[in-house]
């Protein structure tokens, strides 16, 4: 349903936050009583505002802490220093916002300026009871004087013109430059391959057209889904995915936004298995891949790390016990050192579980979740504004998650920021989630989806400031008290279980406690510092001893190191020595070896001359015998014999 909606054009910044703090009571004095600030608003509120306004008007806190004895003072200081150096003009946004969340009509009742003319304000929401459009109310409206109206913690269907592109489901999505880039996704079963982009400073689609690269073998860029889209520098990177064909490993494409081109990335090291319905995730100059199912249906919990810089793949071993193989899981990064993995699905089952991966020691753990734990999903999509983690959409293949939550990644407490019911786009899987800006707030932009039907509407959701600056101050049950109390007890903070609760509360200004009240005040106060006195006594004799003992195991290894070294030094001695032993055995086996060569060879001219010798003999033998047969013969025939005949000569 369109609604009309009459706005202001109110006045331009710092004169706007000027008159919000004058409204609010705020005189610009650091020590102020703030009676109208703590009269109008909530403890919390107020200390949020009074915080607020001395960021905007002084910087950042460097005043001394107050004394303990002043629980008031000492709150007000705290809220101040937990903003950092927030800048000047993000600290008077978010009280103008604070201010205009708290009190809607605060602009038109000021006093010390001119009402600015009214505008005509055409939009659209979805309602939290059947998710059709409903006129929003007056108190969730505020202007910012551009004709567009800001509703907070509810999802709405902002004005688009231009071509939209075709619904689909599993797409890609990322912002560069205010502007919202779709690529890929599914549709029907069929994978696209199209790039479409969506303006936010104008609200207009439009498509955007690539050209081929020049090349003697041109690069074949594949529909796909189930991809992750990452922007770096002033190109788009899209990882992963299933594709028709699919590869055997990752492929990385680029999309450069200044040429319009397409091309194929090249890796080096082990690259993962090709996969969709991962999580990817830029840290730094890295990317870090969690979890998918591969082409073959396999589901899969592995970590890999790709280096930006030199396009390199490298597999983690992890510590601890990492998520079970999933996938369409969600996974946000905090404090560029903390990874945060929910939900997800296997073959048959879909998950709430959250784990967190620390980067630095690569080990896993699970938490314990507090506040409203989500219903169990998968297809969800989530961003992170601060140290909040948004999450919309996902299912569990009955129904569509309605609720849009919230995670503050350092508690670990969920909330819900709204619902919606029936079937909207907002409640569908394989939606994309991405953080935009209206008039210098982040806002919420989700897109397309699929539940029962393709979804290629856009939709926006202004996340309450309250929800940013609050990460900090999380309410205890045991600090809420009867409203008729006119004192409340001051700020503490004390240790439950693994978590902090911290209580956050402050005197009443209007009130003047009694003597009596004040000394129970100070009793304890000093009971509890007695008790943290003995906790840290305690504490740190436990650290003492074990300090003690870690020396003395720094001893024994020196001394253990130090025996071990000598018997290598012994072991090396002794080695030198065999070795020159076993050279010298070497020689003298060459030598050997020599002289059995040599008598082999005399051996054989022994032998030869043997031979040679009995041949002689033989020859000599055979000589005799024949001079003894031919004398005999000679007789018989008539021929007296040599020697005879030289006798008769004689």
């Amino acid at each position: 349903m369109t609604t009309m909606a009459r706005t202001s054009t109110g006045l331009a910044y710092p004169d706007r936050f000027y008159a919000a703090a004058s409204y609010a009571g705020l005189d610009g004095s650091l020590n102020s009583n703030n009676n109208d600030v703590s009269s109008r608003f909530s403890n919390e509120v107020a200390l949020i505002l009074y915080a607020l306004y001395h960021q905007a008007t002084i910087g950042p806190c460097d005043v001394p802490k107050p004394s303990s004895w002043n629980p008031v003072e000492q709150s007000k200081w705290k809220s101040w220093q937990q903003l950092g150096n927030m800048a000047t003009t993000e600290a008077m946004r978010l009280f103008v916002k604070i201010l205009e969340e708290e009190d809607p009509g605060w602009y038109s009742r000021a006093s010390n300026f001119v009402l600015e003319p009214t505008i005509d304000v055409q939009m659209n929401t979805i309602s939290a009871e059947n998710g059709s459009l409903v006129q929003t109310q007056d108190k969730d409206v505020i202007s910012e004087g551009l004709g567009s109206v800001v509703i907070y913690d509810t999802w709405i269907s902002p004005p688009i013109t231009g071509q939209h592109p075709k619904a689909r489901y599993q797409h890609g999505a990322a912002v560069v430059q205010e502007k919202m880039y779709i690529y890929g996704g599914n549709h029907n079963g069929r994978y696209l391959g199209d790039l479409h982009v969506l303006d936010f400073r104008s609200w207009t689609w439009s498509k955007v057209g690539t050209k081929a690269v020049e090349s003697p073998s041109p690069v074949n860029i594949a529909p796909c889904a189930a991809h992750s889209l990452i922007p770096w520098g002033n190109k788009l990177l899209s990882i992963a995915g299933h594709m028709k064909d699919p590869s055997e490993t990752i492929q990385v494409k680029a999309f450069d936004l200044q040429t319009g081109t397409w091309s194929m990335l090249k890796t080096y090291g082990k690259p993962p298995v090709s996969r969709g319905g991962q999580s990817v995730n830029l840290v730094g100059t890295t990317l870090v891949i969690f979890g998918g199912q591969g082409a073959n249906r396999t589901l899969l919990n592995d970590l890999y790390i790709l280096d930006l810089e030199t396009m390199t793949w490298d597999e983690i071993d992890v510590a601890g016990v990492a998520p079970s193989p999933r996938s369409d899981h969600a996974a946000a990064v905090h404090a560029e050192r903390y990874l945060l993995v929910f939900g997800g699905s296997s073959h048959a089952t879909f998950f709430n579980d959250l784990h967190v991966l620390d980067l630095q020691t690569m080990e896993w753990s699970k938490p314990a979740q507090l506040g409203e734990l989500p219903t169990p999903r998968a297809g969800h999509a989530g961003v992170t504004i601060g140290e909040n983690w948004f999450i919309a959409g996902g299912g569990d293949n009955k129904s569509g998650a309605s609720k849009t939550i919230v995670l503050n990644m350092s508690s670990f407490v969920w909330s819900v920021v709204t619902s919606v019911e029936g079937t909207v786009p907002l409640a569908s899987e394989g939606l994309s989630l991405v953080v935009g800006s209206l008039k210098g707030y982040d806002i919420l932009v989700s897109f397309g989806g699929y539940n029962g039907r393709y979804n290629c509407e856009v939709n926006i959701l202004n996340p309450s400031c309250k929800l940013n600056l609050q990460s900090n101050i999380t309410e205890a049950p045991s600090a809420v008290h009867n409203a008729t109390n006119p004192t409340r007890d001051l700020r503490s903070e004390f240790e439950i279980g693994q978590g902090k609760i911290r209580e956050i509360v402050m005197d009443n200004v209007d009130s003047k406690p009694t003597i009596s009240e004040c000394e129970k005040t100070n009793e304890r106060i000093i009971a509890t510092l007695k008790v943290e006195e003995q906790e840290l006594e305690s504490s740190l004799s436990e650290e003492k001893l074990q300090s003690l003992q870690l020396k003395q195991q720094v001893l024994e290894a020196e001394t253990r190191n130090t025996e071990l070294y000598k018997e290598l030094q012994s072991v090396r001695g002794q080695l030198g020595t065999e070795q020159s032993r076993c050279f010298k055995l070497e020689v003298e086996v060459a030598e050997l070896r020599q002289k059995l060569q040599t008598m082999e060879t005399l051996e054989k001219e022994l032998e030869l001359l043997q031979r040679q010798k009995a041949a002689s003999e033989q020859a000599a033998l055979n000589a005799k015998q024949r001079q003894g047969s031919s004398g005999v013969w000679g007789w018989l025939a008539g021929n007296p014999p040599e020697h005879t005949a030289i006798d008769d000569n004689a």
